[in-house]
């Protein structure tokens, strides 16, 4: 044979089987009918489909292994040339069997998928990790008299983006802008940017998704396009957080305020609310305004989580009523 099959797609007889799929997913980029410029590329992808058949199915590897180790087995011509003849001897030498390459293909695996010789089922398992555009899904068709045929849908693409927490209770349209990975004409892999109004609905809790249909990679060979699914994440601050649907707002409340329990109004992501303290509330105390969370089917709860802040003592005045209030009040947190 001029050369073997590990030759003919670039490798050593101890490639991996994950060296064989890489070997063969380069290849293919390079000599896909669809793609390539080569003048024989449909022959020459017939032969690197049947070496990655053999190679990859154990028990065929290892009979196609037995046959390189044992050349004076066969004579004949190159694996790739259609109609060679081949002869296995059995016995006394000079006495054997004739084969064709047609016998070898039945043999060694068709090397073109389930429609029969000329197709290119090894594609489906090449799409399936390919992740450039050529989406897992196989539709209808097959490699026939020479002309590809067979399409394949696009692979869904995934984003996320974080937006502030009252999109959740207002809904937006965000201005969204991707670098996209697509397939040119050459074959070749190259980055596109891709702008588009994405409608974020009110009541979406973090982590869950927008779907925008026909968005995701470019179908190939005439399938549809893959989708692109959206995640959605808010943006969290030192007083603002979100936690599946509820929502921890922290509140700054004045010393007399949490002493006296006093009511005092309070601007959240649901609106203005009058919140009455209880009397003598410390910092970090929570208070729970039951359904004032996300607004979804199942809203969540909004928690204000009080912070007692002292006022500053940078004048002589204020200076003056803290000594008076030391004076006046025996307290010691430290007790």
């Amino acid at each position: 044979m001029d050369k073997n099959y590990y030759e003919l797609l670039g490798l050593q007889r101890s490639a991996s089987t994950d060296e064989i799929k890489k070997s063969y997913r380069k290849l293919v980029r390079k000599y896909h009918p669809d793609v390539s410029k080569e003048a024989d590329a449909a022959d020459k992808m017939q032969q690197i489909n049947l070496a990655y058949e053999t190679l990859t199915d154990a028990a065929k590897r290892s009979d196609y292994d037995q046959m390189l180790d044992h050349p004076q087995g066969f004579a004949g011509g190159s694996a790739g040339g259609a109609g060679n003849q081949y002869q296995y001897y059995r016995g006394q030498e000079g006495t054997g069997q004739q084969f064709t390459e047609e016998d070898l293909r039945r043999h060694f695996g068709q090397g073109f998928g389930s429609t029969g010789a000329g197709g290119f089922g090894g594609f489906e398992d090449l799409f399936g990790q390919f992740g450039a555009g050529f989406g897992g899904t196989r539709a209808q068709g097959g490699y026939q008299q020479g002309n590809y045929q067979q399409d394949y849908r696009g692979e869904d693409q995934h984003a996320s983006i974080e937006v502030d927490v009252r999109v959740a209770y207002e809904g937006a349209t965000q201005q969204l802008t991707l670098q996209m990975p697509v397939i040119n004409a050459s074959g070749q892999q190259e980055i596109q940017r891709k702008t588009l109004q994405v409608k974020i609905p009110k009541g979406m809790k973090p982590g869950q998704q927008i779907r925008l249909s026909g968005q995701g990679q470019a179908g190939f060979n005439g399938g549809q396009n893959g989708d692109l699914y959206i995640e959605i994440q808010y943006r969290n601050t030192e007083q603002l957080r979100v936690e599946g649907g509820d929502v921890y707002l922290t509140v700054p409340v004045a010393p007399w305020e949490a002493a006296l329990g006093e009511t005092i109004q309070v601007s959240t992501p649901a609106g203005v609310v009058d919140v009455k303290l209880p009397e003598g509330l410390q910092s970090g105390r929570q208070l729970r305004l039951k359904g004032k969370g996300i607004p979804a089917k199942q809203p969540g709860n909004l928690y204000l989580i009080l912070q007692v802040v002292l006022p500053p003592a940078n004048s002589d005045a204020a200076k003056a009523l803290y000594r008076q209030m030391a004076e006046s009040m025996a307290f010691n947190p430290r007790a």
